[in-house]
């Protein structure tokens, strides 16, 4: 017989499946693969450009420290070429579970979108910020057989002898490219362009005297400005870098509000879960606060910057903005 408060035999009948659902749920999410609890279960691949540039170096680096925060191997894969929108297209098709990571860059995700009428990714829709990494300048850099001591002298130079200097860049559409073109429409020279397989070969290129001036990040300038196998102009950040302060930025040494820096963030395939996401993001800010990181990066020629995903999220949304409207004043465009 039904008592006048309904039916409560069927309600005490439904409340312990409910709970037994609610519990295999837990269970399942605990031991699932791949959530950030347990991750990482098996080696991780960091997905960069052309060995020896930038974002190789900054990768070993990374690679070398997670492997030791997390006790699985984690190693660096390169895949070169097109100013690193190769590796970024790849990282893009890969599996969203934690185990490809990418670094991005300034070129690749921010300048790379304007540049190319045909980009196989989108650095939006395809991926999610992890942290930002490292922020460097550029240097402007010539061989030491160039006979302009300083860059009012070599913008003399090269308006004297219009289309007679070559440059070296890591490949078309990447800063060493892009930065050049400004510096050519700023200064009102004509330099000629060409482009190599990465920032390691431009380097070379500069170094053997093939090229007679390059645009290169501090990672790659510094090691050949100490060995005195390039001379360097000026450096295109705000201030002086104190690894080389006898070094003017390009404003003081004759083109006011000239400045351009390169970013360095990693992320990983959009839909990777947020609980991987937020490991990651955890692991790889602590490793960059720590004193050894910093010390590490500054005598690279970088500063670390890490974020929060969100923020990096936002830099790499307002830097295509930024970058478009520097790329069509330029009228720079990739090969």
């Amino acid at each position: 017989m039904l008592s006048g408060r309904g039916e409560p035999g069927k309600d005490a009948m439904k409340r312990p499946l409910v709970v037994a659902l609610g519990v295999a749920a837990a269970v399942l999410f605990c031991v699932a693969p791949g959530h950030g609890q347990d991750y990482p279960t098996k080696p991780v691949r960091i997905i960069a450009g052309s060995p020896g540039a930038t974002n190789d170096i900054l990768s070993r680096y990374l690679a070398q420290h997670l492997s030791e925060r997390w006790g699985r191997q984690v190693f660096v894969e390169n895949r070169p070429g097109a100013g690193g929108t190769i590796a970024a297209e790849h990282a893009s098709k890969a599996a969203p579970d934690g185990y490809s990571l990418h670094i991005a860059y300034t070129a690749t995700f921010a300048v790379s979108p304007t540049l190319y009428k045909k980009l196989g990714y989108d650095p939006v829709r395809d991926f999610a910020p992890i942290t930002l990494y490292a922020d460097t300048p550029l240097m402007l850099l010539a061989h030491p057989s160039m006979p302009p001591r300083n860059l009012r002298e070599f913008i003399a130079f090269a308006k004297k002898h219009p289309g007679a200097i070559n440059y070296s860049s890591a490949s078309a559409g990447t800063l060493s490219h892009l930065v050049t073109e400004l510096l050519k429409d700023a200064a009102g020279i004509k330099l000629v362009h060409v482009p190599y397989k990465g920032s390691g070969a431009a380097t070379t290129a500069l170094v053997s005297g093939e090229a007679q001036f390059s645009a290169l990040v501090l990672p790659n300038a510094l090691p050949m400005l100490r060995a005195g196998r390039v001379k360097a102009y000026a450096i295109t950040g705000k201030k002086r870098f104190s690894g080389a302060p006898d070094v003017p930025t390009a404003a003081e040494a004759g083109l006011p509000d000239f400045e351009a820096t390169s970013w360095f963030g990693m992320c990983v395939p959009a839909r990777t879960p947020p609980s991987i996401i937020s490991r990651l993001n955890r692991d790889i800010v602590e490793i960059l606060r720590a004193p050894a990181a910093r010390d590490w990066l500054y005598k690279q020629g970088a500063e670390p910057i890490p974020s929060t995903p969100e923020a990096f999220g936002d830099l790499i949304r307002s830097d295509i903005v930024k970058w478009k409207k520097v790329v069509e004043a330029s009228s720079a465009r990739a090969d």
